[in-house]
């Protein structure tokens, strides 16, 4: 390698210092997780591991050893006064005078995780609002109040992409060195996509307001792509353009995907690359959520795609 390329410590040092640490923390906790995703069928780490977490979905062996890393990587840092997880039934108190708390998906697409198809982790990163303990209500702000957030792909390479409010940044794992080195600078999402990503054989609960907006992207060319990891999905959108959308229906009348964990990292990840994200009626980012483990639709994209479903939903 004849250019001198930015390691994700020197990239991470315009941040404040807490911040700087706790990115590197995070990192550390994927690079494990990366290592034992890629060797899962030979140490016993697929399949079911025979208990049901907080959300009544049947526990993943990889889910369960992620979400340990997580906890126990974060639990060391100087900087993380508590932690949160969607395995978990409560958010945890690391008993520390620090100013930040993590939120974090451990695993995003654990129905892909035993068929060999890329999966993720995604994070969100809060200033605590409690003086002592840390408690549910410090996870309970607004998604515009994440000072950090961001997702770690395991896929063909392993790579993290994150924001801090100022434009978004990739980096992937160079094995060979053990560290993430900057590969994509500044990523822009394009502003009108060419691809939509929902899973289609739930057309029939659809609302027709939605029926239409798929049928229209459908009219304009769009390709259909959609993999079933969040992860994946968003991450081939934010890069070519698209949208992804995963609605709430008869049955999930509040949506599937959680808004902590999930969405709102997810929402200020493309608010900061110069998309959008809604739950179909309002901004992501202004939802203040009720609970910990609250889910929500999720319409989320390039800016002309997001635009062209609320032209839809107000006529």
């Amino acid at each position: 390698m004849d250019k001198k390329v930015q390691t994700l410590l020197d990239y991470s040092r315009k941040n404040d210092g807490d911040l700087s640490k706790l990115v590197l923390d995070l990192a550390e906790a994927a690079k494990k997780i990366a290592k034992d995703v890629n060797r899962a069928g030979l140490i016993d780490l697929l399949g079911l591991a025979g208990k049901i977490n907080i959300q009544g979905e049947e526990v993943k062996k990889l889910d369960e050893y992620a979400n340990k890393v997580f906890e126990e990587e974060l639990r060391k840092s100087d900087v993380v006064a508590g932690y949160a997880s969607e395995e978990n039934d409560g958010v945890r108190d690391y008993a520390k005078a620090a100013n930040y708390i993590v939120s974090v998906d451990p695993l995003d697409g654990s129905s892909n995780i035993d068929v060999n198809v890329s999966i993720g982790s995604i994070f969100s990163v809060l200033k605590r609002t409690s003086k002592d303990v840390v408690v549910d209500q410090d996870f309970l702000q607004k998604g515009s109040n994440q000072v950090m957030a961001g997702y770690f792909l395991y896929g063909s390479s392993t790579m993290l992409v994150y924001s801090t409010g100022n434009g978004v940044s990739a980096f992937t794992l160079d094995r060979d060195k053990g560290e993430f080195l900057l590969s994509h600078k500044d990523i822009k999402t394009p502003e009108q996509g060419t691809v939509y990503s929902i899973n289609e054989s739930y057309s029939s609960k659809w609302t027709p307001e939605l029926k239409k907006y798929v049928e229209l992207l459908k009219e304009k060319k769009y390709k259909a792509r959609y993999i079933g990891s969040l992860v994946s999905d968003f991450h081939r959108n934010l890069l070519y353009g698209g949208v992804y959308v995963y609605p709430a229906d008869k049955k999930n009348v509040d949506g599937k995907l959680r808004l902590v964990y999930e969405c709102n990292p997810m929402a200020y990840v493309v608010t900061n690359a110069g998309g959008l994200a809604t739950n179909g009626e309002m901004n992501i980012l202004d939802i203040e959520p009720s609970k910990v483990h609250q889910r929500t639709p999720l319409y989320i994209g390039s800016k002309g795609d997001i635009e062209m479903w609320e032209s839809i939903k107000g006529e």
